[in-house]
């Protein structure tokens, strides 16, 4: 009965539900139709499952005039979910997603002919939004808004939104899951930045591949005259604070190569990998994604910097326009894990203590303990200090940068992401401790 219990979750009805009334006599009648037509419960196939459900629910809608109406008139917080009444191919989504208190209010699966919503009773919070970002299969594209999830999926594939019920479900037994789905879907971002050629001086490619992705998530997108890509996402009265990584790589890819996998670490079949710093732009790939559904007060500004592999040129000349109301700066470019550069060498600081604080406390709230201050070389972070601004560098998980045998462990990549909605979710870099930090 495995192969049973397994489709039931997927549209949203367990075995062992202690259900009463309409949705036990409906499930009651579906096998009971499934074995008048001697199809063994246990290979069963989807597509007969849904057409069995789907006629037993049409059935008992006509003949039963106390079948509960559509989603829209119930209260999902006091009353059970018409699962008889919604849409096949959502009516699992709706369920799990409302067992995690994520209340939906009305929903449709576009019938295979239009994108899928879902939409929402409250504001979606960062959360939520990253676990359904994070069920959501590859072969589905999500847009999330404030009170709505589209699903867009490939014709005759309308079956891929019954995988989002079958791993929000997942989620809902046990939480813990949720990283594994967060770090598939942090490796599909990172394997097209892999595959982006971009050497100092030569960061067109990768800019404009950058550039199309900000253009419907951020508030203003400019490129300076150096070829930095800046940008920036106003989420209310705040401080400013730039997430920046760089775009060069110190080498070409080679041509041939291929990205090896063994488990969460990634390498080079040949010559440099480039997670210095593509991992870094992941992560606040990440974070733009995130923003809008945090609880996050002031702007964002994103510094996409161009020939940080020889010599931090592209900071150096940053519009400075974009710089000068900046309260504080993340660098997302230190090879290890959990490492929140705070000077240069011990010589040159980059910020206070006080700022790298935040950062270590940050790691605590997150369970994350070992998140600590420390020295290291030569990165933006320096130049932005420069300019006044308190700065870190983090770690991104990648080692031996500069080398073929260079890796990149994503699963610490996801860490610092972690690191930094924490940070950003309940607004630890206030304007009262920038103003302490510059004065």
């Amino acid at each position: 009965m495995e192969k049973l219990t397994k489709l039931m979750i997927r549209h949203g009805l367990h075995p062992k539900d202690a259900e009463t009334g309409i949705t036990s006599q409906w499930l009651m009648q579906t096998f009971a139709t499934l074995i008048q037509r001697r199809q063994h419960l246990d290979g069963i196939s989807e597509t007969d499952w849904i057409e069995a459900l789907q006629q037993t629910a049409e059935r008992m809608v006509f003949h039963h005039r106390d079948i509960p109406g559509k989603e829209t008139l119930v209260d999902p917080r006091k009353d059970d979910l018409p699962l008889i009444q919604i849409d096949p191919y959502v009516r699992g989504i709706v369920r799990w997603l409302n067992m995690m208190h994520i209340y939906t209010v009305n929903s449709c699966d576009g019938e295979g002919r239009r994108p899928a919503r879902i939409d929402f009773l409250n504001d979606l919070s960062a959360t939520q939004a990253s676990i359904i970002r994070a069920c959501t299969p590859k072969s589905v594209h999500v847009k999330l808004e404030k009170r709505r999830a589209t699903f867009f999926y490939k014709k005759g594939q309308i079956a891929d939104l019954l995988t989002i019920a079958e791993r929000l479900y997942n989620v809902w037994r046990n939480p813990e899951s949720l990283k594994v789905y967060r770090l598939e879907k942090l490796k599909q971002r990172l394997m097209p930045l892999l595959r982006i050629q971009g050497e100092s001086g030569r960061e067109h490619v990768i800019r404009q591949w950058l550039h199309r992705y900000l253009r419907s998530r951020a508030d203003w997108l400019k490129t300076d005259e150096y070829g930095n890509l800046l940008a920036a996402i106003h989420c209310g009265e705040g401080p400013v604070i730039a997430l920046s990584a760089h775009m060069d790589t110190v080498k070409s890819f080679h041509p041939y190569r291929t990205v090896i996998e063994n488990g969460t670490t990634l390498k080079s079949s040949s010559g440099i990998l480039g997670a210095d710093d593509r991992a870094g732009i992941a992560v606040i790939l990440e974070i733009i994604d995130f923003i809008r559904h945090s609880r996050f007060q002031g702007t964002l500004k994103i510094a996409f910097t161009v020939q940080e592999e020889i010599g931090c040129l592209g900071s150096r000349h940053i519009d400075p326009a974009f710089l000068q109301d900046i309260d504080a700066a993340i660098v997302v470019d230190r090879r290890g894990t959990r490492d929140i550069v705070t000077s240069y060498a011990g010589i040159v600081p980059f910020c206070p203590d006080e700022y790298g604080r935040i950062f270590e406390t940050a790691g605590a709230l997150a369970g994350m303990p070992d998140w600590k201050m420390t020295h290291g070389g030569l990165s933006d972070a320096k130049v932005f200090a420069e300019f006044g601004i308190p700065s870190v560098n983090l770690s991104v998980g990648y080692e031996h940068e500069h080398t073929e045998f260079e890796t990149l462990d994503y699963s610490a990549t996801l860490e610092t992401v972690l690191l930094l909605e924490t940070v950003l979710e309940n607004n630890m870099i206030t304007e009262k401790l920038v103003a302490t930090c510059k004065g």
